[in-house]
């Protein structure tokens, strides 16, 4: 009998047990049904209203606390932090920068040391594409034009100034201090001599000018419109011009009638000779002096204005370039009042 006891009371156990938990089952259904009726209620009059949901403007900061903000940034007393940032953060800032450009200028500086010990400062590294020459004149200052009127000194007295200016360097007392006299026609070659070892450089001297040179006349013939101009090769390392033989120079009239121009002299020669050349750069040949024609034009009609060309002529020159006006050739304006 007692078994059946046991199993009775434990059937009331579970009986009494069984409705509780059902009610507490039916009770959170119930909440989470009511929540949901709750979000689907239509909203009231209040909750319509916009204006409560706007944002509220910031009030205005006044001056005072806007100084005090700026204080307390540059400078918090309360964590001992400089613009935001502890001391061991600045540290370390500093020490990554200070890192990175030591690291760059340690980079460039050896770039530089590579690049300066791969090249020479005698003479350049690739040569193979070197132009022909150009040719400049003097005098040069309102680019290239020539006006005067012979008989007015002012019209004429700065062409005289910068012929003086150019020819200053060839002095005979400077050219026979510093340079030697060369008697050969031929190229003179030096390059048997160390690569730093300095060169010699042949004699030029002023007065081989001849009327051009402003020691006979020292107005160059502008007083008397016969007006002198200079004319120089451009140097170019080591190049050798004509390929043996020497550069001729020729001057005409570009647009006109050739008679306008008139008789010319040229000074020393017409041509450059080949003894001056090559040049070996301004660190080796520190005298150099660069060969001079000077032309002097004797008969041109006055009050003309005339286009003149002067030109290189040669083997491996080229004075007929569309592109390059200079590259072997010059051109300018005279024009002699009287």
């Amino acid at each position: 009998m007692e078994p059946s006891s046991t199993e009775g009371g434990a059937e009331e156990k579970l009986v009494r047990s069984l409705p509780h938990k059902v009610i507490l089952k039916h009770g959170q259904e119930l909440e989470e049904e009511q929540e949901e009726l709750a979000e689907h209620q239509p909203l009231e009059q209040e909750d319509l209203n916009f204006e409560r949901w706007k944002r509220r403007p910031i009030p205005k900061r006044t001056l005072h606390q806007k100084i005090d903000d700026l204080k307390k940034y540059l400078w918090n007393a309360e964590t001992n932090e400089f613009m935001g940032r502890s001391g061991k953060s600045w540290s370390l800032i500093l020490l990554f920068y200070a890192a990175l450009y030591l690291f760059l200028a340690a980079m460039f500086g050896g770039c530089l040391f590579c690049l300066m010990w791969s090249i020479s400062p005698y003479h350049p590294t690739f040569n193979d594409r070197v132009m022909p020459p150009g040719m400049t004149m003097a005098p040069h200052l309102e680019g290239h034009e020539i006006a005067f009127n012979a008989s007015d000194r002012k019209s004429w007295r700065k062409y005289t100034r910068s012929m003086e200016e150019y020819l200053r360097p060839y002095n005979d007392a400077a050219q026979q201090r510093k340079n030697i006299p060369c008697d050969k026609e031929t190229y003179f070659m030096q390059d048997d001599l160390d690569e730093a070892a300095e060169r010699k450089a042949c004699q030029f001297k002023r007065s081989w000018l001849g009327h051009c040179s402003g020691l006979q006349d020292p107005n160059f013939g502008y007083s008397q419109g016969r007006p002198c101009i200079l004319l120089r090769m451009n140097r170019i390392l080591g190049y050798l011009p004509g390929q043996g033989k020497p550069i001729n120079v020729t001057c005409g009239v570009k647009k006109g009638t050739p008679e306008v121009l008139g008789e010319m002299e040229f000074f020393p020669k017409s041509f450059f000779e080949n003894k001056y050349y090559p040049y070996y750069g301004k660190l080796r040949h520190v005298n150099y002096s660069s060969p001079v024609v000077a032309v002097r034009f004797m008969g041109v009609q006055q009050g003309t204005n005339i286009q003149v060309q002067c030109k290189l002529n040669g083997k491996g020159i080229i004075n007929d370039s569309p592109t390059d006006r200079y590259l072997g050739s010059v051109t300018f304006s005279l024009e002699v009042g009287a």
